[in-house]
């Protein structure tokens, strides 16, 4: 059996993120259906809607999103597994204005960013934990993304 080249992993890592989050090239996504398309459709007022008795509000998770995203940037940049209160956002983030929509955007955008930059710095795959946390990234950006596209069914019927 072969293994990978740890540049291949890099390649198709990068490009499965770009898709999930700018850029649908038709790994699993349809056209105009990233995650920064889809928020570009969604106002303040409907950001701030829960779907349902007991779901978040999109706003909130956006900013699980990203939050998801420093935790796991802070992790392997310095090996620091502190516990985090996951709840926290889902207990404190509803209603938002314009400008905290805006503000909650522009953090993904930014956690978003500093994972690219955490993924072509990292010198290569060498564990299955490693390969295991860079697929996480993909597949819980996904989920939320598909959280998200699914409120917005309710939300735009």
């Amino acid at each position: 059996m072969s293994t990978m080249e740890s540049e291949h992993f890099t390649q198709a890592l990068l490009e499965l993120l770009d898709e999930a989050f700018d850029n649908v090239q038709g790994y699993f996504l349809d056209k105009g259906t990233s995650m920064f398309e889809t928020l570009a459709t969604v106002s303040a007022a409907e950001a701030s809607i829960p779907v349902g008795g007991k779901c978040a509000t999109l706003a909130a998770q956006v900013k699980h999103v990203a939050f998801y995203l420093d935790v796991v940037d802070r992790n392997v940049r310095e090996h620091n597994y502190a516990r985090v209160d996951w709840g926290e956002i889902w207990r404190t983030v509803g209603a938002v204005t314009p400008e905290e929509w805006s503000a909650i955007q522009a953090e993904l955008r930014e956690a978003y960013n500093r994972i690219i930059r955490l993924v072509n710095e990292f010198p290569a795959w060498t564990s299955v934990g490693e390969v295991g946390g860079a697929m996480g990234v993909v597949v819980h950006t996904a989920y939320h993304l598909g959280e998200i596209r699914q409120a917005l069914c309710t939300l735009h019927p």
